[in-house]
């Protein structure tokens, strides 16, 4: 049952403890009150401004599952607190293994990477968050679940692979298949990941063959081309990190030397971000 005043309260306390340089925003003009402005963390949690207030005054419609999980990545909240935040709202917290949550140090280091296309995606390959210059490189992701995810898109959505050349395409077939035989393997009998196998292989034949070969590894293309509409071809290299449980992958993608990928990327940011404002 959602406690509607302990989450005004949690939420309230929380914003106001945040400073605008935690969360990569700039100071601006004198603050009359503490910490972080309801619109600014409206924005950063992806809601409308009175959606938000709206919660922050005991008021309005039972916050959702997605909503509460945005909520603790704007906040910045750690897992202990990111669980309290649920059981205000009235929520069953996520499991912490092969969760979904992002903690304020790994937001607060992927905010700083925004000369490269950056992702954090889960061992499923749903994207949970991704910088500016990802946006352009392969789309805004919006939406949850398998809008997101991105194994899912390659195998029921042509347009994805637009995003690559063609020649390319068996490579990243088989490198998603491989990866997800992986975790399949290291978290065998979890529901979310037998449910997207068992869909995968109802809906495409291409990864139904390439499943039955039982080739596991974690993904292994560390050079990647993609096409860009405004740019054509970029060559980069992909750097994977992942977190103590793997359960969370960040993905940098580094121009490669002697291509004039960092002069692409460059441009990108400027022309990139102008069409997505």
């Amino acid at each position: 049952m959602i406690d509607r005043d302990g989450l005004a309260d949690f939420l309230r306390r929380r914003r106001e403890l945040l400073r605008p340089a935690d969360v990569g925003l700039p100071d601006g003009a004198r603050r009359r009150t503490p910490g972080l402005r309801r619109e600014e963390v409206a924005q950063l949690a992806g809601m409308s401004t009175d959606y938000y207030s709206r919660l922050e005054q005991s008021r309005g419609a039972n916050p959702s599952e997605p909503i509460v999980a945005s909520l603790a990545r704007a906040l910045r909240c750690d897992l202990d607190e990111r669980d309290h935040l649920y059981h205000l709202a009235g929520l069953a917290p996520p499991l912490r293994l092969a969760g979904r949550h992002l903690g304020p140090g790994l937001i607060g280091l992927v905010e700083r990477l925004d000369d490269i296309p950056v992702f954090v995606a889960t061992d499923l390959d749903e994207v949970l968050w991704q910088n500016a210059l990802a946006d352009v490189l392969i789309g805004h992701r919006s939406g949850t679940g398998r809008a997101r995810n991105l194994t899912w898109l390659w195998f029921t959505d042509p347009a994805i692979r637009q995003l690559f050349p063609e020649e390319d395409w068996d490579a990243h077939s088989a490198a998603h298949v491989a990866d997800l035989r992986g975790t399949y393997a290291r978290r065998m009998g979890d529901q979310d990941v037998t449910s997207l196998v068992e869909d995968l292989v109802d809906r495409s034949e291409e990864f139904r063959a390439l499943w039955d070969l039982h080739e596991v590894a974690v993904r292994r293309l560390p050079r990647k081309r993609f096409f860009n509409l405004e740019v054509g071809n970029l060559d980069l290299t992909c750097e994977t990190l992942l977190t103590p449980a793997a359960d969370i992958r960040v993905r940098a993608f580094l121009p490669i030397e002697g291509t004039d990928a960092r002069e692409k990327l460059d441009l990108l940011r400027v022309i990139g971000t102008q069409t997505f404002a």
